[in-house]
C-alpha cells in the first residue's frame, strides 16, 4: 500500500486532501517503488517522440497501489547516458482517472540521434531509457534498421527473445499487437499438435471484462524484466489486434454472440487500459467511438511506414469465422477490413511515393493460404485473415503494384516468407510479405510443424515457414530490403540463446523473395 503524505502535511499535521486538494507534489513518499513497471518511448518523429511510464507501487493491488489523487511526475531528456547534458525537461501530471499513467510528447529535438530520458517523484527516479529520433521526411539515408514482435502470450513461455532484441542495434520497434492475451489462467498447457507441453506460468486473474482485470494484466506483463528492456532500448510504434480485447473480435462484435452495444462497452475498458499502458501519441486517446490508431511515420528518403488498423472497422468473419473451407460471404464486395476512410487515407500515402520502400505494418496475414495439412476435399482458409476478405484483399494489391511495398504481418505464431499475388494468389506479384512468428504465443514449437509440406505445396507463393518464436530485424538500403528471422529454440526454460532461422533479401523496385 501507498504512504502518500505531501511535506507540509508531515509538518503540520494536516489530512493529506485538505493540505493538497489538487495535486500530490514531488514530496510525495512511497511505502514501495513507484516505477515498478518500467519506462518506455514510443511514436518516433524527427524531433522528438513519447515518454511513458505507470505510477504503480503494488502493480498487482487495487488501483496500483495508489492514492486516488493526481500526483506530479517531473521528466527529463539528455544528450547522454548518464544524463548530464539535459536537453528538455518539464512535469506531467499522473492522473487516477488514467492508472497514474503519463504520456509526455517531447518536441523540439534533433533528428536521427539517440537521446536518454527518465522520470522522478519525490526521492524516486525511474530507469533510464533510450530512444532515437527520426531522419527528416526526405533526408538521403543509407540505412534503416528495425525490428518487428508481437503476441507475447503470458503463460506460453518467458520472454528471453525480448531480452535478445534489447540487446540489438535498431532505430525502432514495430510491434504488431496481441500485447496481453485476455484469458484466464489455464495451467495444464497444450501445444497445436494438441498434446499436453510445459506450464511455464500463470495468469493472475480471470476472463478480462472491465477496465480493472485489462489494467492489472498490462500490469502483470509489464512487470516482466525482459519486456521492461527492450521497451528501454528502443521507441516502439505500437498497434492493437485482436487480445488486447478479445479473441477475432472485429468492428463491435465478438466470438460469444454478446450484443454490440454490451461488447462495445468491453472494447472501451480495453482501449482506455491499451492506452494508458503503450507509449502513443495524444492522438490516439480513446473515445466513445473507438480509437484512432492507423498512422504514418515517413523516415527519411528510405522507408514510408503505415501503420494499419486491421480489426475496428472490420466486416465480420464470413464461414462463421476460424480455419473453414470458402464460403460465398468470403467473396462479397461490400465487405471491409480497414474500412471506407482508412483505404482512402492509405491510397493517398502511397500516391505520394515518399520514400523508397512503403511498408505496409499491420497484423494479420494478406497471402491467401490454402491450410489443408490433410486429405481434406475443399481449400480451407483463416477466417480471421485477409485470406476471408477476396474484394478488400484485391484492392489492396492492386494499390501496392508498382509501390515496392513490403507487407508486415503477425497473428500467426510463426514465421512465413512470400509473394503477394493478385486473383487470389495466381495473378501477378506486386509485393513481398514477411510475417514474424510469435514472442512466445504457441510455445516453444518445433523446426518443422506437422503439415508444413504440404502447406507448401498448395501454397506456391509461400517461400518459406518456420514454427519457432522469436521476432524479426530489417535493414534496409536504397538497393535492398532484409530481413532476418531470429528465433529462440525455447521459451519454456530460461536464457536459451538466439539465432538466426533465415535471411530474406527483397530487390528495390522488383518484388522478388530470395532466402539466403
Amino acid at each position: 500500500m501507498t504512504l502518500s503524505l505531501t511535506r507540509r502535511a508531515l509538518i503540520g499535521g494536516t489530512p493529506l486532501l485538505l493540505a493538497a486538494p489538487s495535486i500530490l507534489r514531488a514530496q510525495t513518499l512511497f511505502a514501495a517503488y513507484p516505477f515498478r513497471l518500467g519506462v518506455a518511448a514510443g511514436d518516433p518523429s524527427s524531433d522528438g517522440f513519447v515518454l511513458w511510464t505507470r505510477l504503480a507501487s503494488d502493480p498487482l493491488g487495487e488501483h496500483g497501489g495508489m492514492p486516488m489523487a493526481p500526483i506530479e511526475v517531473d521528466w527529463q531528456v539528455a544528450t547522454d547516458e548518464a544524463m548530464r547534458t539535459v536537453v528538455a525537461k518539464g512535469t506531467v501530471v499522473a492522473r487516477p482517472e488514467l492508472a497514474h499513467a503519463v504520456h509526455v510528447e517531447v518536441a523540439g529535438l534533433q533528428p536521427a540521434r539517440p537521446y536518454w530520458y527518465r522520470f522522478t517523484v519525490g526521492g524516486e527516479r525511474s530507469a533510464r531509457g533510450c530512444a532515437k529520433t527520426l531522419p527528416r521526411a526526405g533526408a538521403p539515408l543509407d540505412r534503416v534498421r528495425f525490428a518487428v514482435a508481437g503476441c507475447q502470450h503470458y503463460e506460453d513461455g518467458l520472454y528471453t527473445a525480448y531480452r535478445h532484441l534489447a540487446g540489438e542495434e535498431h532505430d525502432f520497434v514495430f510491434h504488431y499487437g496481441d500485447y496481453i492475451y485476455e484469458g484466464r489462467s489455464s495451467p495444464v498447457a497444450f501445444g497445436y499438435d494438441g498434446r499436453q507441453r510445459r506450464f511455464v506460468r500463470a495468469h493472475d486473474g480471470q476472463m478480462l471484462y472491465d477496465l480493472a482485470d485489462y489494467r492489472r494484466r498490462y500490469a502483470q506483463y509489464k512487470l516482466d524484466p525482459d519486456l521492461q528492456a527492450a521497451h528501454a532500448a528502443a521507441a516502439w510504434f505500437a498497434t492493437f489486434d485482436d487480445h488486447e480485447v478479445e479473441n477475432n473480435w472485429v468492428g463491435v462484435e465478438d466470438q460469444r454472440g454478446t450484443p454490440s452495444e454490451v461488447f462495445a462497452l468491453r472494447r472501451a475498458a480495453a482501449f482506455q487500459a491499451w492506452y494508458e499502458h503503450l507509449p502513443v501519441r495524444r492522438s490516439a486517446f480513446p473515445g466513445p467511438g473507438g480509437m484512432l490508431a492507423y498512422r504514418r511515420a515517413t523516415i527519411g528518403n528510405l522507408v514510408d511506414l503505415h501503420l494499419l488498423d486491421t480489426r475496428s472497422y472490420r466486416s465480420d468473419q464470413p464461414c462463421d469465422d476460424g480455419f473453414k473451407p470458402v464460403c460465398d460471404g468470403a467473396r462479397d464486395a461490400d465487405v471491409q477490413v480497414l474500412g471506407a476512410a482508412q483505404e482512402k487515407w492509405l491510397e493517398g500515402n502511397l500516391a505520394q511515393d515518399a520514400a523508397r520502400w512503403n511498408a505496409i505494418a499491420q497484423q494479420v496475414m494478406v497471402m491467401p493460404l490454402d491450410r489443408r495439412t490433410g486429405d481434406e476435399p475443399q481449400p480451407i482458409r483463416n477466417m480471421d485473415s485477409w485470406a476471408a476478405y477476396d474484394a478488400p484483399r484485391e484492392r489492396l494489391l492492386r494499390r501496392l503494384k508498382g509501390r515496392n511495398a513490403v507487407v508486415l504481418t503477425g497473428d500467426e505464431h510463426q514465421s512465413f516468407a512470400g509473394e503477394l499475388r493478385t486473383r487470389g494468389g495466381t495473378g501477378e506479384v506486386v509485393a513481398v510479405e514477411f510475417v514474424t512468428t510469435s514472442i512466445t504465443s504457441g510455445g516453444d514449437g518445433a523446426d518443422r510443424r506437422a503439415g508444413t509440406d504440404r502447406i507448401l505445396a498448395n501454397n506456391p507463393f509461400l517461400k518459406f515457414t518456420g514454427d519457432r518464436r522469436g521476432y524479426a530485424i530489417c535493414d534496409v538500403t536504397s538497393e535492398r530490403w532484409q530481413t532476418q528471422a531470429r528465433i529462440v529454440r525455447s521459451v519454456s526454460t530460461p536464457d536459451a540463446p538466439v539465432d538466426t532461422l533465415a535471411t530474406f533479401t527483397v530487390p528495390a523496385g522488383e518484388p522478388a523473395l530470395s532466402i539466403g
